[in-house]
């Protein structure tokens, strides 16, 4: 009898760090805008295999150096298979294609200097985004770069968003949160909040129309009994 190969064993260690031992994020605010983020980014590129999603996970970027790394809020690399990884190889994969960082007052300073400087001059990412939810250090609080011959250049906003020409969506502040725009469908990616919200509606919906088809067998049974027997007397009239 011949037996499948055993699928591959998940990666758990590969002699490079995993964590960078500082927190994911400042506060509860610019965690949850994070990881809102990722997953509407993982919906966006769900059906495609070969681009993955992630955020707040350790690139390494110099083979030699296992001190040589740096850990996006967010970021999308193009051209690689979409699975979960313990941390990201740079000399294993491809650079990411766009970056995201949410500042705060204890990142502006690495956000904009170091981090700038190495997405564009080593990892070669082709778009970065910033955004301050809180608007008191980034001026203006939403910015984009676009790499053009070597250079990061800023990218200007159409109808108060800023278009991403590798990802094809518009960023869009919204009060304090960062939305993502379908420029296509002319309408936001939704929220894990919205997609429950949607989902409870839904299951409502279901609920309501479970218990009215259930009220009219009821009612159809009542009918068919008196249709059957006129008056309740077994079929005769009186």
């Amino acid at each position: 009898m011949l037996r499948s190969p055993a699928p591959p064993r998940p990666v758990t260690h590969n002699g490079y760090p995993t964590t960078d031992g500082k927190p994911m994020a400042e506060t509860d605010h610019h965690r949850n805008q994070m990881t809102e983020l990722i997953h509407a980014l993982q919906r966006w590129f769900a059906a495609d295999a070969n681009t993955y999603v992630s955020g707040n996970l350790i690139l390494c970027y110099e083979r030699t150096n296992k001190r040589r790394h740096v850990s996006p809020d967010c970021f999308v690399a193009f051209g690689v298979p979409n699975h979960e990884r313990i941390n990201y190889l740079l000399w294993d994969e491809v650079p990411p294609a766009v970056a995201f960082e949410i500042t705060s007052s204890s990142t502006m300073a690495n956000d904009t200097r170091r981090k700038f400087a190495l997405y564009r001059d080593v990892l070669k990412v082709k778009e970065y985004f910033l955004f301050d939810p809180f608007e008191d250090y980034l001026t203006p609080s939403m910015q984009g770069y676009r790499l053009r011959a070597g250079k990061y250049v800023g990218i200007r906003e159409v109808a108060g968003r800023l278009p991403s020409q590798q990802l094809g969506l518009h960023l869009e502040r919204v009060g304090d949160v960062l939305r993502l725009w379908d420029p296509t469908t002319a309408v936001f990616l939704p929220t894990d909040g919205e997609l429950f919200r949607q989902a409870a509606e839904a299951e409502t919906e279901r609920e309501r129309a479970s218990r009215l088809e259930l009220e009219v067998v009821r009612l159809r049974g009542l009918l068919a009994q008196r249709t059957a027997t006129p008056n309740g007397k077994n079929g005769h009239a009186p």
